[in-house]
Formats: C-alpha cells, sequence, structure tokens
C-alpha cells in the first residue's frame, strides 16, 4: 500500500507542477511591459540613449513579441529537456546561475531545519512536562522574543557585535580566498565554518515556534487515558513520556517539512541581503524586478518541486509514526 499511495502521489503532482508552472510564468508577466521595457527605462534613467530598432530586433530574438503561450510552450519543452532557457539580465544560461545557488540554499535550509528539530524537540518536551516551573516560564519569555525579533534584525545586531567586539566579518558563506575557487575539502571546510550563523539566525523564530507547538500539543497528550494506562502498569516515566504521548505530538515537526524548505529559501531574502549570503533569494528577487521571465521561472518551478517532495516526505513519515493515519 505504501508503494502504491508514493506512485499515485508522485503521478498527481505532475498535473501540479504544470499548472503551477503555468501560474507562475503568467504572474511573471503580468506586470507592464516586459524585460526590454525595464531596460530601456534603466536606460533612459542613466542617460543613455535608447535605440529602438535594436530593441525591437532584441525582443523578436528572445521571442518577447509572440503571444503568452507561445513563449510558455517555448520554455516548458526546454525545461522537459534541461534547459531553462537563456537569462536576459546575465546574458548566460539559466542552469549555469542557479544550480550552485541553489545547492547553497537547500544546504542552508537543511541545515536550519535540522537544528530547529535538534533544539526545540527536548526543549519542547522539558517545557511540557515541567510546566509553570522557572525553566518553563523562561522558555516561554525566550520563545516570544525569538518569535517577535525579524531574522534580518537579529543578523545586523551579531554582525554589529562580530565586528565592534571582535573584529571580524561574519557575512557571506565563504571566506574571501574561497569565493571564487572551486570545490574542494577545504572550500567544504571554510563553508562549515560560515554556515552556523546564518543557521542560528533563520532557525531562532521556527524553533521558537516549534517549541510552543510541541508544548501545546504534548500537553493535551500527557492527561489521555491510554496515558494513565501506560504509568499504571508500572513503565517507568521517561520511557512512558517518549514512547506514548511525544509519538503522537511529533506530527507538527513532521507536517512542517512541506513548507520549510520553500519557505527557508524564499523567505530569508532580506536575511540573504544583510549577510550577503550568495543564496537564491536575492537573485531570485533581482529577476522578478527585472521581469528576467527565464531566469525567474526556474526558480520558482523548482520552488515548487521542493514543496511537492517535500510534502510527499512529510505524509510518508506522518504515516509512519502515527498508526491513527491510513494512506486510503
Amino acid at each position: 500500500m505504501l508503494i502504491t499511495y508514493i506512485i499515485r502521489r508522485i503521478l498527481w503532482s505532475v498535473p501540479f507542477l504544470f499548472v503551477v508552472s503555468l501560474i507562475a510564468f503568467a504572474l511573471i508577466q503580468a506586470p507592464p511591459g516586459d524585460y526590454l521595457t525595464t531596460f530601456a527605462a534603466t536606460l533612459a534613467q542613466s542617460g543613455d540613449v535608447v535605440d529602438q530598432e535594436r530593441l525591437e530586433l532584441l525582443r523578436e530574438r528572445y521571442g518577447l513579441d509572440q503571444p503568452f503561450i507561445v513563449q510558455y510552450w517555448k520554455w516548458i519543452s526546454g525545461v522537459l529537456v534541461g534547459d531553462f532557457g537563456i537569462s536576459f539580465e546575465w546574458q548566460q544560461p539559466v542552469s549555469n546561475l542557479i544550480w550552485e545557488r541553489m545547492a547553497l540554499s537547500v544546504t542552508l535550509a537543511t541545515s536550519t531545519l535540522l537544528f530547529t528539530w535538534a533544539v526545540a524537540f527536548p526543549i519542547g518536551v522539558y517545557s511540557a512536562v515541567k510546566k509553570y516551573t522557572l525553566g518553563d516560564y523562561v522558555i516561554t519569555a525566550v520563545g516570544f522574543i525569538g518569535l517577535a525579533m525579524p531574522s534580518f534584525l537579529v543578523a545586523l545586531v551579531l554582525m554589529y557585535i562580530a565586528v565592534v567586539f571582535f573584529g571580524t566579518d561574519v557575512s557571506g558563506l565563504f571566506s574571501e580566498e574561497f569565493e571564487k575557487a572551486p570545490w574542494s575539502l577545504a572550500k567544504i571546510g571554510d563553508l562549515l565554518s560560515h554556515l552556523w550563523l546564518p543557521v542560528v539566525i533563520l532557525g531562532l523564530g521556527s524553533t521558537a515556534s516549534l517549541t510552543r507547538i510541541m508544548r501545546a500539543n504534548l500537553l493535551d497528550e500527557l492527561h489521555k487515558p491510554y496515558v494513565t494506562t501506560a504509568r499504571a502498569k508500572g513503565l517507568s516515566e521517561l520511557r512512558l513520556i517518549l514512547k506514548y504521548p511525544v509519538r503522537m505530538a511529533l506530527n507538527p515537526f513532521v507536517s512542517t517539512l512541506g513548507w520549510a524548505f520553500p519557505q527557508l529559501i524564499s523567505g530569508a531574502v532580506i536575511t540573504a541581503f544583510v549577510l550577503s549570503l550568495p543564496t537564491s533569494g536575492p537573485l531570485l528577487l533581482q529577476a522578478l524586478l527585472a521581469q528576467d521571465m527565464y531566469l525567474a521561472g526556474a526558480f520558482i518551478l523548482l520552488l515548487c518541486c521542493l514543496s511537492v517532495v517535500g510534502m510527499l516526505v512529510s505524509d510518508i513519515l506522518l504515516a509512519v509514526i502515527d498508526p491513527r493515519i491510513r494512506y486510503r
């Protein structure tokens, strides 16, 4: 039944991705004009002469004079064979621009997710088991602060502390000598040494939120009859909590997989700008502002793919950890 469920979900994702790609492509082209209109406006603002004949030639070359459905078909048919088109602004294949940034974004999102789970799970369990104690009040206060503070503000404060008190620059994901260097073990080690700060910053709000959810769900489970029955049978308190109520309260952790990846990748744009992170968020925003439809469309399509994969993994894990959930 599990294999059938997975196959059915994958088959359903194909028309979903098609519809999403069509909507995304339409939204990119929704603002008035196109990339060349934006390009001409930028030239005019800087005082350069706008050659209308050249713009028309470029519009014909890129197919911007074609109807919407023709442009979409030209793009999506290329995507199916691995060709995401040419970036108008960067004048190079989109695939050359997105893969390294997407790889760094997925690495950062995965690390943030693992950090969030590793911190929120034990703290949430402790806060529920030791409710209304001093530790619970401290965790609650810190959690509210974490929820209230924007991640970019935390980034600015930590950068200021690092520069003023420690004389070091904590922006970026690589040291200066490794930014343009080819991938090697030394570059991976340098990445790991810089990765912890954005992970902590981006994971602060999610950790606070999941801690509160874990506490609330576990408090609901701790007083149910099956817990009382298990305790009456002589199970130790630690084994009892971990085996039954914690397992039932884990659902929010697993269910966040569906939206955590795309949210961390696309939702950390301001933080990525502040920390000068070479991730996909700033490039996606730049592509949207410039109406670089092939570059922006590729990012949006990949984010949708991450959402579909995340939801599939989330549903499968939910069915594994919670016997109340059935595939049918």
